[in-house]
């Protein structure tokens, strides 16, 4: 490895620890809801209040970015630099994992969930400092790759940290520890907690550069209006990410109350399907990741049915280390084919991918709506596939055209994440009302939203004179 490859690998890997900490936390709330549930004595409606605080913290930080920014009169990561933003975000989360102790302790909910928001508060400050300084790890034109292997490390935090928490809870399988006390949830966040800490250490003395030099963004739509906010490509897409956040995560927030109401399932027996819920979306994106890497059409084909079927191997591979039972895994197999051949027909034009994938997973709803057993559960776990790649769908279908408002528009993207929470509460209260297996007509009204804006959007970015194919690679 020469000089300059050793420094950037240097500096890439410490960085996508972080973005392993967010999925890893974001899926390991999957456990603590049904968990909470029970020792609270919660309804549904109050068990999602896990995923409300968690992801309107996203928000709040946001929020208080930019008004940390206004008073300094300059942009707060710019001040300190993006591996001390990376730090102090880490710190914060650390802290969060703290009040874990003292709510155990206590058995308030309530402090569980203020430790939850404060965790959530470091991830954004985070978010904003890690995503830029990927990018500016090397060239423009190689930053999707990077940001893409990035998702990659994410997804496999969301996979293995439902397992890994399942574990230190329940402990193994086999075992006969059916529920779980509120003292049980401590010390493996506590542990976090320390993880977060070592890292931020790490991080600090690592060779990440604190001021990279960063690449001014090239486009030809660098006149417009004054504001972001007036172009209708990024309103519409805020609300977009909204209800593309929302459904992700309710869908397997509200996964083990199913399971557990509609087909008997034990709490210490729900881990594996989160985790193939959140494998789910790491197989899509290992998919879609194959774009990245210019590779001829043969051979670009070829991987787009090997990339998704090595990242199913990752999730049988840790459920089997894990020894949970592999055998009713594997015909989800063929359910990946879908996506294989979703992706395909999507051209890599990040408007058909969106309306593609769109109606898949309200086809996926309304059939777990309809059935019962293992094609339901599957149905709902295959939501994961079809949400994979939205993100950056959405993502660079809301900014084009914004030139000089990009990165204005970008932070008004990443306050919509606080969807995640809302639409879990929101399930949750209407599966009060009609029962869990009928809520799921929430992710329907998602899911026709964002079929309906790859639609408008197409329409609204041609009018401006915007070449969608050629954004095609940004959506990967």
């Amino acid at each position: 490895m020469n000089k300059s490859a050793h420094t950037y690998w240097g500096q890439f890997i410490p960085l996508v620890t972080v973005f392993f900490f967010w999925g890893f936390v974001a899926a390991s709330n999957d456990i603590l809801i049904p968990v909470f549930k029970a020792a609270f004595h919660l309804s549904q409606t109050q068990s999602q209040f896990v995923s409300l605080a968690f992801y309107v913290a996203y928000t709040v930080g946001s929020l208080l970015y930019l008004l940390v920014s206004a008073v300094l009169k300059q942009d707060f990561i710019q001040k300190i630099g993006y591996k001390n933003g990376l730090a102090l975000g880490l710190c914060i989360s650390a802290l969060g994992t703290l009040l874990f102790y003292p709510a155990a302790n206590s058995s308030s909910f309530e402090l569980m969930l203020s430790g939850l928001f404060i965790v959530g508060l470091g991830f954004s400050l985070q978010q904003t400092a890690a995503n830029p300084l990927a990018i500016a790890l090397g060239s423009r034109e190689t930053g999707s790759q990077r940001l893409t292997l990035a998702g990659g490390i994410n997804n496999f935090g969301t996979t293995i940290g439902p397992l890994i928490v399942s574990f230190a809870i329940f402990g193994t399988p086999s075992s006969n520890n059916t529920v779980a006390s509120i003292e049980s949830v401590k010390i493996p966040y506590l542990v976090l907690g320390l993880v977060f800490f070592l890292v931020a250490v790490f991080l600090k003395f690592s060779s990440l550069p604190d001021r990279p030099a960063m690449e001014e963004a090239q486009d030809s739509h660098t006149h417009g209006p004054g504001s972001a906010l007036q172009f209708p490509q990024l309103v519409l897409g805020m609300l977009a990410i909204f209800v593309y956040v929302g459904v992700e995560v309710s869908t397997a927030s509200n996964l083990p109350a199913y399971m557990e109401l509609t087909q008997g399932y034990l709490t210490k027996d729900i881990a594996p399907f989160i985790s193939l819920y959140w494998g789910s979306l790491m197989i899509g994106r290992w998919t879609g990741a194959v774009e990245a890497f210019q590779l001829s059409d043969g051979a670009a084909k070829l991987a787009k049915f090997l990339a998704p079927y090595l990242a199913f191997s990752v999730f049988l591979a840790v459920n089997a280390i894990a020894q949970h039972e592999l055998s009713r895994f594997y015909v989800y197999g063929a359910v990946v084919v879908v996506l294989i051949f979703a992706d395909l027909a999507s051209k890599g034009n990040p408007a058909n991918m969106l309306g593609i994938f769109s109606v898949l997973g309200i086809s996926a709803l309304i059939l777990g709506m309809c059935t019962s057993g293992m094609v339901s559960i599957y149905a709902f776990t295959s939501i994961g596939l079809f949400c994979s790649t939205l993100w950056p769908c959405i993502f660079s279908l809301a900014i084009s055209g914004l030139g000089k408002h990009t990165g204005q528009g970008s932070n008004f993207l990443i306050m919509m994440i606080m969807g995640g929470g809302v639409v879990s509460w929101l399930q949750g209260f209407v599966a009060d009302k009609v029962g869990i297996q009928m809520s799921y007509i929430v992710g329907v009204g998602c899911f026709s939203y964002l079929a309906f804006y790859s639609l408008k959007v197409k329409n609204i970015l041609a009018r401006q004179g915007i070449d969608l194919q050629r954004k095609a690679a940004i959506a990967h």
